[in-house]
């Protein structure tokens, strides 16, 4: 079964490549959306298709090429403890993507759907609603906390420290 450990990281390394690069980049198209509010609920939907097509899927299928490349690699998943490590991160940001991080996007996407009332004649437009305010702090968090879990795990993976 040995012969198949080559197959499994390919598809483990190209998944990741594939899967978390777009997430390096949320933080652009969302900085650009909210620079131009009209194209914010764009921005977010682009953020949350990309997630739901490549990240997520992608995500799932780096734990069971995980799997395979332990089962095929004869790894002794208890004497490594770089990747026990990164297992618990892997799952801990796989848990915050679907539970957190998906909610919040489509809550994001269903408040801004439809434009904002116009102001008031004679004043001044107010900005996104306070609770539209709150989620994306949430999302951008949500964000950071993410790209800083792949970041810890690909360091565990490719150093593997202890």
């Amino acid at each position: 079964m040995s012969w198949l450990f080559p197959w499994f990281l390919l598809a483990h390394v190209l998944g990741a490549i594939i899967a978390f690069g777009p997430t390096f980049s949320s933080s652009i198209i969302g900085k650009m959306g909210g620079a131009e509010p009209q194209h914010a609920n764009f921005a977010v939907r682009v953020n949350r298709e990309l997630a739901r097509q490549r990240i997520l899927p992608l995500a799932v299928l780096q734990g069971i090429t995980g799997v395979g490349l332990i089962v095929t690699g004869n790894v002794d998943v208890m004497r490594a403890g770089w990747l026990l490590v990164a297992i618990v991160l892997y799952a801990i940001a796989l848990g915050f993507a679907f539970g957190v991080q998906t909610p919040t996007a489509k809550k994001i996407i269903e408040l801004t759907s439809t434009p904002p009332p116009p102001p008031a004649p004679g004043s001044a437009p107010s900005g996104p609603p306070a609770e539209v305010r709150a989620l994306i702090e949430r999302a951008k968090l949500g964000g950071m906390v993410l790209a800083g879990l792949v970041a810890v795990i690909v360091f565990l993976m490719v150093v593997k420290p202890f």
